[in-house]
Protein backbone atom coordinates (compact mmCIF):
# COMPACT_ATOMS: atom_id res chain seq x y z
CA UNK A 1 0.00 0.00 0.00
CA UNK A 2 1.29 3.32 -1.17
CA UNK A 3 0.50 6.66 -0.17
CA UNK A 4 1.57 9.60 -3.23
CA UNK A 5 1.52 13.19 -0.92
CA UNK A 6 1.18 15.44 -4.20
CA UNK A 7 1.48 18.42 -1.39
CA UNK A 8 5.04 17.98 -0.35
CA UNK A 9 6.73 17.50 -3.86
CA UNK A 10 6.20 13.71 -3.97
CA UNK A 11 5.61 13.07 -7.38
CA UNK A 12 3.52 9.60 -8.55
CA UNK A 13 6.66 8.91 -10.58
CA UNK A 14 8.27 8.65 -6.84
CA UNK A 15 5.62 6.60 -5.36
CA UNK A 16 5.19 4.35 -8.03
CA UNK A 17 9.13 3.72 -7.54
CA UNK A 18 9.62 3.74 -4.08
CA UNK A 19 6.55 0.77 -4.45
CA UNK A 20 7.98 -0.86 -7.15
CA UNK A 21 10.99 -1.18 -4.16
CA UNK A 22 8.73 -2.16 -1.51
CA UNK A 23 7.74 -5.14 -3.84
CA UNK A 24 11.30 -5.96 -4.02
CA UNK A 25 11.84 -5.67 -0.09
CA UNK A 26 8.88 -8.42 0.55
CA UNK A 27 9.77 -10.81 -2.24
CA UNK A 28 13.30 -10.29 -0.22
CA UNK A 29 11.54 -11.47 3.12
CA UNK A 30 9.46 -14.55 1.24
CA UNK A 31 6.39 -13.26 0.56
CA UNK A 32 4.59 -13.21 -2.18
CA UNK A 33 3.03 -10.03 -3.69
CA UNK A 34 -1.14 -10.66 -4.46
CA UNK A 35 -1.70 -7.13 -5.53
CA UNK A 36 -0.71 -3.51 -4.67
CA UNK A 37 -2.46 0.23 -4.33
CA UNK A 38 -1.70 3.38 -4.22
CA UNK A 39 -3.62 6.42 -2.19
CA UNK A 40 -3.26 9.63 -3.55
CA UNK A 41 -3.60 12.16 -0.91
CA UNK A 42 -2.59 15.78 -0.10
CA UNK A 43 -2.99 15.24 3.50
CA UNK A 44 -1.96 12.03 5.77
CA UNK A 45 -5.23 11.21 7.98
CA UNK A 46 -3.76 11.06 11.65
CA UNK A 47 -6.22 7.87 12.05
CA UNK A 48 -5.57 5.51 9.24
CA UNK A 49 -2.83 7.53 7.27
CA UNK A 50 -4.99 6.74 4.08
CA UNK A 51 -8.73 7.78 5.02
CA UNK A 52 -11.96 5.51 5.92
CA UNK A 53 -12.68 4.92 2.17
CA UNK A 54 -9.44 3.38 1.28
CA UNK A 55 -9.69 1.33 4.29
CA UNK A 56 -12.80 -0.34 3.43
CA UNK A 57 -11.03 -0.92 -0.50
CA UNK A 58 -8.20 -2.61 0.85
CA UNK A 59 -9.85 -4.61 3.61
CA UNK A 60 -11.98 -6.09 1.02
CA UNK A 61 -9.56 -6.64 -1.65
CA UNK A 62 -7.62 -7.98 1.77
CA UNK A 63 -10.25 -10.52 2.10
CA UNK A 64 -10.62 -10.87 -1.42
CA UNK A 65 -7.63 -12.47 -2.00
CA UNK A 66 -7.06 -13.99 1.66
CA UNK A 67 -4.09 -11.94 2.27
CA UNK A 68 -2.40 -12.39 5.11
CA UNK A 69 -0.23 -9.47 5.45
CA UNK A 70 -0.90 -5.80 4.13
CA UNK A 71 2.62 -4.07 4.31
CA UNK A 72 2.84 -0.09 4.16
CA UNK A 73 5.09 1.80 2.07
CA UNK A 74 5.35 4.73 4.75
CA UNK A 75 5.80 4.49 8.63
CA UNK A 76 2.97 4.42 10.82
CA UNK A 77 2.65 5.70 14.05
CA UNK A 78 1.51 2.83 16.96
CA UNK A 79 -2.25 4.43 17.05
CA UNK A 80 -2.39 4.35 12.59
CA UNK A 81 -1.39 0.41 12.54
CA UNK A 82 -3.75 -0.57 15.76
CA UNK A 83 -6.38 1.05 14.03
CA UNK A 84 -5.82 -0.27 10.52
CA UNK A 85 -4.97 -3.85 12.21
CA UNK A 86 -9.01 -3.80 13.91
CA UNK A 87 -10.69 -2.75 10.62
CA UNK A 88 -8.50 -5.49 8.15
CA UNK A 89 -8.21 -8.36 10.34
CA UNK A 90 -4.79 -9.04 9.20
CA UNK A 91 -2.15 -8.33 9.90
CA UNK A 92 -0.15 -4.88 9.35
CA UNK A 93 3.59 -3.91 8.89
CA UNK A 94 5.57 -0.73 7.89
CA UNK A 95 8.81 -0.21 5.46
CA UNK A 96 10.95 0.19 8.52
CA UNK A 97 8.98 -3.03 9.96
CA UNK A 98 9.83 -5.26 6.83
CA UNK A 99 13.20 -3.89 6.95
CA UNK A 100 14.25 -4.64 10.17
CA UNK A 101 12.42 -8.19 9.41
CA UNK A 102 14.95 -8.56 6.16
CA UNK A 103 17.99 -7.92 8.63
CA UNK A 104 16.88 -9.96 11.09
CA UNK A 105 16.60 -12.73 8.61
CA UNK A 106 20.22 -12.06 7.28
CA UNK A 107 22.26 -11.05 10.36
CA UNK A 108 24.87 -14.03 11.07
CA UNK A 109 27.47 -12.68 13.67
CA UNK A 110 26.70 -11.87 16.56
CA UNK A 111 27.44 -7.94 16.45
CA UNK A 112 25.11 -8.08 13.34
CA UNK A 113 22.50 -10.23 15.41
CA UNK A 114 22.67 -7.84 18.56
CA UNK A 115 22.50 -4.35 16.07
CA UNK A 116 19.14 -5.52 14.41
CA UNK A 117 17.72 -7.16 18.25
CA UNK A 118 18.57 -3.48 19.21
CA UNK A 119 16.94 -1.36 16.78
CA UNK A 120 13.94 -4.26 16.62
CA UNK A 121 13.28 -3.07 20.19
CA UNK A 122 13.60 0.38 19.93
CA UNK A 123 10.82 0.11 16.96
CA UNK A 124 8.91 -2.19 19.29
CA UNK A 125 8.96 0.52 22.55
CA UNK A 126 6.57 2.67 21.33
CA UNK A 127 4.33 0.25 19.93
CA UNK A 128 3.39 -1.76 22.88
CA UNK A 129 0.39 -0.43 23.84
CA UNK A 130 -2.67 -2.19 22.62
CA UNK A 131 -0.36 -5.54 22.47
CA UNK A 132 -2.03 -7.92 24.59
CA UNK A 133 -4.30 -7.80 28.07
CA UNK A 134 -3.26 -6.02 31.30
CA UNK A 135 -2.67 -8.51 33.68
CA UNK A 136 -2.30 -8.25 37.66
CA UNK A 137 0.46 -9.52 39.44
CA UNK A 138 -0.53 -9.54 42.79
CA UNK A 139 2.11 -10.32 45.72
CA UNK A 140 2.58 -11.13 49.08
CA UNK A 141 3.71 -9.06 51.61
CA UNK A 142 4.42 -5.39 52.81
CA UNK A 143 4.10 -2.96 49.96
CA UNK A 144 2.80 -5.59 47.57
CA UNK A 145 -0.77 -5.52 47.78
CA UNK A 146 -3.11 -4.04 45.41
CA UNK A 147 -3.21 -4.48 41.44
CA UNK A 148 0.67 -3.95 41.23
CA UNK A 149 2.03 -3.80 37.94
CA UNK A 150 0.54 -3.83 34.60
CA UNK A 151 1.63 -6.42 31.77
CA UNK A 152 1.99 -3.22 29.70
CA UNK A 153 4.56 -1.82 32.64
CA UNK A 154 6.60 -4.91 33.15
CA UNK A 155 7.12 -5.44 29.17
CA UNK A 156 8.83 -1.71 28.76
CA UNK A 157 11.06 -2.22 31.75
CA UNK A 158 12.07 -5.79 30.74
CA UNK A 159 12.76 -3.97 26.66
CA UNK A 160 14.71 -1.08 28.78
CA UNK A 161 16.45 -3.32 30.91
CA UNK A 162 17.51 -5.38 27.48
CA UNK A 163 18.31 -2.50 25.02
CA UNK A 164 20.64 -1.20 27.74
CA UNK A 165 22.59 -4.50 28.02
CA UNK A 166 22.81 -4.39 24.18
CA UNK A 167 23.82 -1.12 23.95
CA UNK A 168 27.02 -2.36 26.65
CA UNK A 169 27.76 -5.06 24.01
CA UNK A 170 27.83 -3.32 21.16
CA UNK A 171 30.20 -0.54 23.13
CA UNK A 172 32.56 -3.20 23.74
CA UNK A 173 32.10 -3.91 19.93
CA UNK A 174 32.72 -0.82 19.08
CA UNK A 175 35.80 -0.52 21.19
CA UNK A 176 37.24 -3.89 19.57
CA UNK A 177 36.74 -2.16 16.30
CA UNK A 178 38.77 1.04 17.50
CA UNK A 179 41.48 -1.31 18.52
CA UNK A 180 41.75 -3.21 15.56
CA UNK A 181 41.82 0.16 13.41
CA UNK A 182 44.34 1.26 16.05
CA UNK A 183 46.17 -1.15 15.07
CA UNK A 184 46.03 -1.41 11.08
CA UNK A 185 46.34 2.26 11.60
CA UNK A 186 49.82 1.38 13.39
CA UNK A 187 50.91 -0.07 9.63
CA UNK A 188 50.61 2.24 7.26
CA UNK A 189 47.91 0.77 4.76
CA UNK A 190 45.07 2.97 3.31
CA UNK A 191 41.38 1.47 3.85
CA UNK A 192 38.86 1.60 0.85
CA UNK A 193 34.72 1.07 1.71
CA UNK A 194 32.61 0.28 -0.83
CA UNK A 195 29.01 1.92 -0.53
CA UNK A 196 26.27 1.74 -2.58
CA UNK A 197 22.40 1.31 -2.78
CA UNK A 198 21.20 -2.13 -2.10
CA UNK A 199 21.86 -4.80 -4.74
CA UNK A 200 23.77 -2.53 -6.55
CA UNK A 201 27.13 -5.14 -6.97
CA UNK A 202 29.07 -4.27 -4.46
CA UNK A 203 29.99 -7.93 -2.68
CA UNK A 204 29.86 -9.33 -6.17
CA UNK A 205 32.78 -6.58 -7.30
CA UNK A 206 34.47 -7.01 -3.82
CA UNK A 207 34.76 -10.90 -4.28
CA UNK A 208 36.44 -9.98 -7.63
CA UNK A 209 39.04 -7.57 -6.57
CA UNK A 210 39.87 -9.55 -3.21
CA UNK A 211 39.39 -12.59 -4.06
CA UNK A 212 36.92 -13.06 -1.38
CA UNK A 213 33.95 -15.58 -0.88
CA UNK A 214 31.74 -13.05 0.03
CA UNK A 215 27.55 -13.43 -0.15
CA UNK A 216 26.64 -12.18 -3.26
CA UNK A 217 22.77 -12.43 -4.10
CA UNK A 218 20.10 -10.76 -6.01
CA UNK A 219 18.25 -10.21 -2.94
CA UNK A 220 18.20 -6.86 -1.06
CA UNK A 221 20.86 -6.49 1.82
CA UNK A 222 22.70 -9.89 1.54
CA UNK A 223 25.43 -8.26 2.94
CA UNK A 224 25.13 -7.13 6.87
CA UNK A 225 28.31 -7.72 8.26
CA UNK A 226 31.10 -6.31 7.35
CA UNK A 227 34.11 -8.02 5.79
CA UNK A 228 37.45 -6.29 5.28
CA UNK A 229 40.36 -7.98 2.89
CA UNK A 230 43.84 -7.17 1.66
CA UNK A 231 44.40 -5.92 -1.71
CA UNK A 232 46.74 -5.43 -3.48
CA UNK A 233 47.11 -2.01 -5.76
CA UNK A 234 48.46 -1.77 -10.10
CA UNK A 235 51.34 0.47 -7.63
CA UNK A 236 52.16 -2.50 -5.43
CA UNK A 237 50.82 -0.49 -2.59
CA UNK A 238 48.80 -2.34 -0.35
CA UNK A 239 45.31 -1.63 0.67
CA UNK A 240 42.11 -2.92 2.92
CA UNK A 241 39.17 -3.06 1.49
CA UNK A 242 35.51 -3.67 3.09
CA UNK A 243 32.43 -4.68 2.01
CA UNK A 244 29.69 -2.86 3.53
CA UNK A 245 25.74 -2.87 4.04
CA UNK A 246 24.05 -1.60 1.17
CA UNK A 247 21.62 1.95 1.44
CA UNK A 248 18.24 2.36 0.72
CA UNK A 249 15.87 5.29 0.75
CA UNK A 250 14.07 6.20 3.82
CA UNK A 251 16.74 3.96 5.60
CA UNK A 252 14.89 3.75 9.41
CA UNK A 253 16.93 5.86 11.44
CA UNK A 254 16.94 3.11 14.51
CA UNK A 255 19.44 0.95 11.45
CA UNK A 256 20.95 4.05 11.13
CA UNK A 257 22.17 3.96 14.78
CA UNK A 258 22.00 0.31 15.48
CA UNK A 259 24.69 0.09 13.13
CA UNK A 260 26.59 2.71 13.79
CA UNK A 261 29.61 0.14 14.86
CA UNK A 262 29.73 -0.89 11.17
CA UNK A 263 29.32 2.20 9.66
CA UNK A 264 32.08 3.46 11.47
CA UNK A 265 34.34 1.46 9.06
CA UNK A 266 32.98 3.52 6.08
CA UNK A 267 33.97 6.80 8.18
CA UNK A 268 37.12 6.17 8.72
CA UNK A 269 38.03 4.83 5.10
CA UNK A 270 40.86 6.58 3.19
CA UNK A 271 38.11 6.58 -0.05
CA UNK A 272 35.47 5.62 -0.73
CA UNK A 273 34.00 3.47 -4.10
CA UNK A 274 30.41 4.24 -4.30
CA UNK A 275 29.20 1.62 -6.36
CA UNK A 276 25.79 2.40 -8.38
CA UNK A 277 24.01 -0.01 -11.18
CA UNK A 278 24.17 1.60 -14.26
CA UNK A 279 21.42 -0.06 -15.82
CA UNK A 280 19.37 0.43 -13.47
CA UNK A 281 15.91 3.50 -14.61
CA UNK A 282 16.12 4.62 -10.87
CA UNK A 283 20.56 5.11 -10.79
CA UNK A 284 19.86 9.35 -10.35
CA UNK A 285 17.51 8.71 -7.12
CA UNK A 286 19.62 6.02 -5.62
CA UNK A 287 23.03 7.66 -5.89
CA UNK A 288 21.71 10.64 -4.39
CA UNK A 289 19.84 8.47 -1.79
CA UNK A 290 23.52 7.57 -0.97
CA UNK A 291 24.95 10.30 -0.97
CA UNK A 292 22.53 11.53 1.55
CA UNK A 293 23.06 8.88 4.31
CA UNK A 294 27.02 9.31 3.60
CA UNK A 295 26.37 12.79 4.67
CA UNK A 296 24.36 11.99 7.52
CA UNK A 297 26.87 9.42 9.00
CA UNK A 298 30.00 12.27 8.76
CA UNK A 299 31.46 10.46 5.42
CA UNK A 300 30.49 13.29 2.91
CA UNK A 301 33.92 15.06 3.54
CA UNK A 302 35.70 11.27 2.22
CA UNK A 303 37.60 11.32 -1.37
CA UNK A 304 35.18 9.34 -3.33
CA UNK A 305 35.39 7.60 -6.52
CA UNK A 306 32.04 6.36 -8.32
CA UNK A 307 31.92 2.66 -10.04
CA UNK A 308 29.34 2.22 -12.75
CA UNK A 309 28.50 -1.58 -12.05
CA UNK A 310 26.60 -3.35 -14.87
CA UNK A 311 27.66 -2.34 -17.86
CA UNK A 312 27.49 -5.50 -19.33
CA UNK A 313 23.48 -4.96 -19.36
CA UNK A 314 23.64 -1.87 -21.52
CA UNK A 315 24.53 -0.73 -24.91
CA UNK A 316 28.35 1.55 -25.02
CA UNK A 317 25.92 4.28 -25.99
CA UNK A 318 23.24 3.81 -23.16
CA UNK A 319 26.47 3.32 -20.84
CA UNK A 320 27.79 7.08 -22.03
CA UNK A 321 23.84 8.60 -21.87
CA UNK A 322 23.77 7.08 -18.40
CA UNK A 323 27.15 8.54 -17.08
CA UNK A 324 26.03 12.10 -18.47
CA UNK A 325 22.68 12.14 -16.47
CA UNK A 326 24.66 10.83 -13.22
CA UNK A 327 27.59 13.50 -13.84
CA UNK A 328 26.49 15.96 -16.13
CA UNK A 329 29.68 16.68 -18.64
CA UNK A 330 31.84 17.98 -16.52
CA UNK A 331 35.66 16.64 -17.04
CA UNK A 332 37.10 16.72 -13.92
CA UNK A 333 33.69 14.53 -12.53
CA UNK A 334 34.03 12.31 -15.36
CA UNK A 335 37.33 11.46 -14.42
CA UNK A 336 36.41 10.40 -11.72
CA UNK A 337 33.91 7.92 -12.60
CA UNK A 338 35.21 4.21 -14.00
CA UNK A 339 32.89 1.81 -15.79
CA UNK A 340 32.87 -1.89 -14.89
CA UNK A 341 30.94 -4.97 -15.04
CA UNK A 342 31.65 -7.16 -11.72
CA UNK A 343 30.15 -10.36 -12.89
CA UNK A 344 32.37 -10.34 -15.97
CA UNK A 345 35.60 -8.37 -14.59
CA UNK A 346 35.34 -5.30 -17.83
CA UNK A 347 36.84 -2.37 -16.48
CA UNK A 348 38.05 -4.14 -13.31
CA UNK A 349 41.80 -3.39 -14.20
CA UNK A 350 40.98 0.35 -14.91
CA UNK A 351 38.98 0.78 -11.77
CA UNK A 352 42.30 -0.59 -9.37
CA UNK A 353 44.31 1.75 -11.53
CA UNK A 354 41.78 4.96 -10.81
CA UNK A 355 41.93 3.91 -7.13
CA UNK A 356 45.84 4.09 -6.94
CA UNK A 357 45.74 7.20 -8.75
CA UNK A 358 43.24 9.43 -6.48
CA UNK A 359 43.77 7.55 -2.88
CA UNK A 360 45.11 10.35 -1.42
CA UNK A 361 47.40 8.47 1.42
CA UNK A 362 50.93 7.10 0.69
CA UNK A 363 51.34 8.73 -2.95
CA UNK A 364 53.50 6.86 -5.99
CA UNK A 365 56.17 8.95 -6.21
CA UNK A 366 58.17 8.36 -9.66
CA UNK A 367 62.72 8.97 -8.52
CA UNK A 368 65.29 7.02 -9.72
CA UNK A 369 67.61 4.56 -7.24
CA UNK A 370 71.23 3.44 -7.03
CA UNK A 371 71.89 0.25 -5.05
CA UNK A 372 75.62 -1.44 -4.64
CA UNK A 373 75.28 -5.00 -6.27
CA UNK A 374 75.27 -6.19 -2.12
CA UNK A 375 71.86 -4.50 -1.23
CA UNK A 376 69.81 -7.64 -2.85
CA UNK A 377 67.33 -7.30 -0.44
CA UNK A 378 66.54 -3.53 -0.64
CA UNK A 379 66.01 -4.58 -4.42
CA UNK A 380 64.18 -7.15 -3.70
CA UNK A 381 61.80 -5.24 -1.79
CA UNK A 382 61.56 -2.40 -4.43
CA UNK A 383 60.70 -5.38 -6.93
CA UNK A 384 58.00 -6.20 -4.61
CA UNK A 385 56.49 -3.24 -3.11
CA UNK A 386 56.95 -0.75 -6.06
CA UNK A 387 56.72 -1.13 -9.67
CA UNK A 388 60.45 -1.18 -11.86
CA UNK A 389 60.33 0.82 -15.08
CA UNK A 390 63.99 0.29 -16.21
CA UNK A 391 66.89 -1.61 -14.83
CA UNK A 392 70.29 -0.87 -15.44
CA UNK A 393 73.45 -2.63 -14.19
CA UNK A 394 77.14 -1.70 -13.50
CA UNK A 395 80.05 -3.12 -12.31
CA UNK A 396 79.31 -2.45 -8.72
CA UNK A 397 75.75 -1.23 -8.82
CA UNK A 398 72.45 -1.64 -9.68
CA UNK A 399 70.32 1.50 -10.68
CA UNK A 400 66.39 1.62 -11.24
CA UNK A 401 63.97 3.50 -12.63
CA UNK A 402 60.98 3.25 -10.17
CA UNK A 403 57.20 3.89 -9.20
CA UNK A 404 57.33 3.51 -5.49
CA UNK A 405 55.12 5.06 -2.07
CA UNK A 406 56.08 8.02 -0.61
CA UNK A 407 56.76 5.95 2.85
CA UNK A 408 58.79 3.29 0.77
CA UNK A 409 61.34 6.69 -0.96
CA UNK A 410 61.92 8.04 2.52
CA UNK A 411 63.33 4.41 4.18
CA UNK A 412 65.22 4.22 1.04
CA UNK A 413 66.22 8.07 1.10
CA UNK A 414 70.05 7.31 1.40
CA UNK A 415 69.92 4.90 -2.33
CA UNK A 416 68.52 8.35 -3.86
CA UNK A 417 70.21 9.13 -7.45
CA UNK A 418 69.14 12.49 -8.72
CA UNK A 419 70.74 12.16 -12.34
Amino acid sequence: MGVDRKKRGFHAAQAEESLDELAELAASAGALVAARLMQSRPVLEAATLIGQGKVIELAALSESLNAGLVIFDHDLTPTQQRNLEKQLSTTVIDRTQLILDIFARRARTREGRLQVELAQLNYLLPRLAGRGKEMSRLGGGIGTRGPGETQLETDRRRIHRRIKRIEEELEGVRAGRALHRRQRHSVPLPTIALVGYTNAGKSTLFNRIAEARVLADARMFATLDPTVRSITLPSRRHALMSDTVGFIRSLPTTLVEAFRATLEEVTEATLILHVVDISSPHAVPQTGHVLKVLAEIGAGAIPQLLVLNKVDRLPEADVEAARRRLLGDSETAAARAVAVSALTGYGVDGLLAATDEVLPFDRVVRIRLRFPLSEGARISEVHELGRVLETRYAADFCELDVEIPESLRRRLAAYYCCR
